[in-house]
């Protein structure tokens, strides 16, 4: 199967993270639409949507666990914080690695799709 390359497509499905801070999910459903319907057309699309979806799925179990911590401790707004800036942070450099053809990488992320 010819895989096409769209670079600009696989940065878009990284900064589509973005929209998280609009609307509080759609940074989950844009990416998974994207790479569902383009995983098998696009060059790197399905690792790029993998590590896309397994940040997200990642960071949103951090941030379950974050919210009980606010009452038991106050450390869970500490911890909402780092979790904000790392969403808003590394979909902005990945979409940039991505355009540029290099290796992506994204923190705290553990492999739930493979």
């Amino acid at each position: 199967m010819n895989l096409r390359e769209d670079r600009n497509l696989v940065a878009l499905a990284h900064l589509s993270q973005l929209i998280n801070f609009v609307t509080g999910f759609g940074g989950f459903v844009i990416p998974l639409v994207l790479w569902l319907t383009q995983k098998d057309k696009v060059f790197d699309m399905d690792s790029q949507g993998k590590q896309i979806l397994n940040f997200q799925i990642s960071t949103f179990i951090l941030t379950l666990f974050c919210v009980p911590a606010i009452f038991l401790f106050g450390l869970g707004v500490l911890g909402l914080i780092i979790l904000a800036v790392l969403i808003f942070i590394f979909p902005i450099i990945n979409a940039i690695k991505a355009i540029n053809g290099e290796h992506t990488y994204y923190p705290l992320s553990y492999q739930f799709l493979t």
